[in-house]
C-alpha cells in the first residue's frame, strides 16, 4: 500500500469542522426540544383526544416510521417551494428532524403514559384535580421515567440523522467534512477524524442527559 496518511489538511480545516460540529449540536438540540413538545401533545391527544384526531396522528406516525428520512428531508426542500413555502436549508433540516422525531416519540410517550395505572389517575380525579394538572403532576413524570432510555435513544439516533441533511447543503458537520474532502482529496483522513468527532458527540449527549435523569427524573431514594 502506497498511501501515506496526511491528517495535516483535515486539521488545517479545522475552524471549519467546529462550526460544522457546533451547527450539529445546535441544529439537534432544537429539534429534540421542540419533537419533545410535539411528542408530549401528540401522545396526550392520541390517548385522551377525539377519534377523528386519534386517526390523523396514527396517519402521521405510520407515514413517517414507513418512509425514509431521506425522502422526508426532500419533500420539505424540495416539494413545498411548489406550494410556495420556501425554506432554507437549515430550516428545513430542522423541520425535517422535528417531523421525525416527533413520529416516534409520540409512540414511546404513549407507552409511557399507558403503563401508568389507572387508579392514581382516580386518586388525582378524587383529590379534584383538573385533567391537565393530573397528567402533569401524576402522569407525565413517571411516565418519562419509564421510556427515558428508549427516548434518549432516540434522540442520539436524531443527532446521527442530521448528517443526512448534508444532501441539501445544511450547514452541518457532514456538510464541512464534505467541502473540505473536495478540497483537499483526503476522504480517509477527514471521515476518520469526522466519526472521531460523532463519536464524542454522541458520548456528549449520553453525559447530559445522564444529567438531567439524576437531576429531574430519578426516584428519591426510599428509606
Amino acid at each position: 500500500m502506497n498511501y501515506v496518511f496526511e491528517f495535516s489538511a483535515v486539521f488545517d480545516a479545522w475552524d471549519d469542522l467546529m462550526a460544522g460540529l457546533l451547527r450539529t449540536v445546535w441544529l439537534s438540540a432544537a429539534a429534540m426540544g421542540i419533537g419533545l413538545v410535539v411528542a408530549i401533545l401528540g401522545a396526550l391527544a392520541k390517548t385522551n383526544g377525539p377519534r377523528p384526531l386519534r386517526w390523523a396522528i396514527d396517519a402521521y406516525i405510520e407515514l413517517i416510521r414507513n418512509t425514509p428520512f431521506l425522502i422526508q428531508l426532500f419533500v420539505i426542500f424540495f416539494g413545498l417551494p411548489v406550494i410556495g413555502l420556501r425554506l432554507e436549508a437549515d430550516q428545513a433540516s430542522l423541520l425535517a428532524l422535528v417531523v421525525n422525531v416527533s413520529a416516534y416519540g409520540i409512540e414511546i410517550i404513549r407507552a409511557g403514559i399507558e403503563s401508568i395505572q389507572h387508579g392514581q389517575i382516580e386518586a388525582g380525579r378524587a383529590l379534584g384535580l383538573r385533567p391537565l394538572q393530573i397528567f402533569r403532576l401524576i402522569v407525565l413524570k413517571p411516565a418519562l421515567q419509564a421510556i427515558y432510555p428508549s427516548l434518549t435513544s432516540q434522540f442520539i439516533l436524531l443527532m446521527l440523522n442530521s448528517s443526512v441533511c448534508s444532501t441539501i447543503a445544511a450547514n452541518e458537520l457532514t456538510a464541512a467534512a464534505n467541502d473540505i474532502q473536495s478540497r483537499t482529496f483526503r476522504s480517509f483522513e477527514v471521515y476518520f477524524v469526522v466519526t472521531g468527532l460523532y463519536l464524542a458527540l454522541s458520548v456528549l449527549f449520553w453525559a447530559v442527559f445522564a444529567g438531567i435523569e439524576r437531576a429531574f427524573l430519578r426516584q428519591p431514594a426510599s428509606r
